[in-house]
């Protein structure tokens, strides 16, 4: 039994992204090149012990939606997407992207989903003041469970 989450985002953002958000942005979709700084999500610490019996923490920047094509436990595919919204009102971007997240992933996951809340569209605020930006599943059920930034922080399942 594997602990596999799908994600799906689906969000608009407002046209006030910066080059080095959008290069970022990218880089997280599995899009882009990595930028030399990252500011959206700083440090990725991954854990470890080493041949002495040590606990080292190393910083290991990994893209959070990058995945593309064949998934390894939900049906379809895996696929991330950032396009520039020239018709819509006062123009913006629209993101989609469909994932596989292992719990482990929530916390950095959820930097990045905080972010995103903060750049969505106001037409995605609730008047809770809460951001739907898609919906999530256990790898195994059927039921979608909205993905939601309330106050600065993502509500898992």
């Amino acid at each position: 039994m594997a602990d596999i989450f799908e994600l799906m985002l689906t969000l608009d953002l407002r046209d006030e992204l910066s080059e080095e958000e959008l290069a970022e942005l990218r880089w997280h979709l599995g899009l882009g090149p990595k930028p030399e700084v990252l500011r959206i999500v700083p440090k990725f610490p991954l854990g470890y012990i080493d041949d002495d019996g040590e606990l080292v923490i190393e910083d290991r920047p990994q893209p959070l939606l990058g995945g593309h094509g064949e998934p390894r436990k939900i049906d379809g595919a895996l696929f991330s997407i950032l396009l520039r919204r020239e018709r819509t009102w006062g123009g913006g971007w629209g993101l989609t992207s469909r994932q596989e997240i292992h719990p482990d992933q929530f916390d950095l996951t959820g930097e990045l989903l905080c972010w995103l809340a903060a750049k969505a569209d106001h037409a995605q605020r609730k008047p809770n003041g809460s951001i739907l930006l898609g919906y999530t599943r256990f790898y195994e059920e059927h039921r979608l469970m909205p993905l939601v930034v309330r106050d600065g922080v993502v509500i898992w399942p």
